[in-house]
């Protein structure tokens, strides 16, 4: 893809624009809701291992306290927050949730690097920037919000 004088993106095989356009609306839909599976899997293994567990193992380790308030937290935004993501419900709120949430991690994995190899912040910096910009844009066409009419 080449810019135009316009600033507008100009394909590299213009014979391809009618295959792009009706896919980049279901494109986003299936970004969004990928995104949001990969937290509700996460959210999931914390319900598995409980609130105290997530407490103690993880919040109170990396000194997020009140730990037992920060492990709730986490779990409501990543299985209700994740499922809203995926569905398309209050999007925005819920992303820029997810936005901050993983802010926090990338905070507290900084000294480690950037490598996700070395417990770095690598890919809590990238997920934190896809919610931040699912945020931006919201549901999309594809989702409960714009059904409802709603964009929070």
């Amino acid at each position: 893809m080449n810019a135009t004088a316009g600033g507008e993106t100009r394909l590299l095989w213009p014979a391809l624009k009618g295959f792009y356009d009706p896919f980049f609306e279901v494109a986003y839909a299936v970004m969004r809701i990928v995104i949001g599976y990969i937290f509700l899997m996460h959210g999931w293994a914390k319900i598995g291992m409980g609130a105290g567990a997530v407490a103690a193992n993880i919040m109170a380790k990396n000194g997020l306290e009140p730990a037992i308030a920060f492990a709730y937290a986490a779990m409501f935004l990543e299985t209700v927050g994740a499922i809203c993501i995926i569905l398309g419900l209050f999007t925005r709120f819920f992303a820029a949730a997810a936005a901050v949430e993983m802010l926090i991690i990338t905070w507290l994995y900084w000294k480690a690097g950037f490598s996700w190899l070395n417990r770095g912040y690598e890919y809590t910096l990238l997920w934190g920037l896809v919610c931040f910009a699912i945020a931006l844009r919201g549901g999309g066409p594809y989702s409960l919000d714009r059904k409802l009419g709603v964009q929070l």
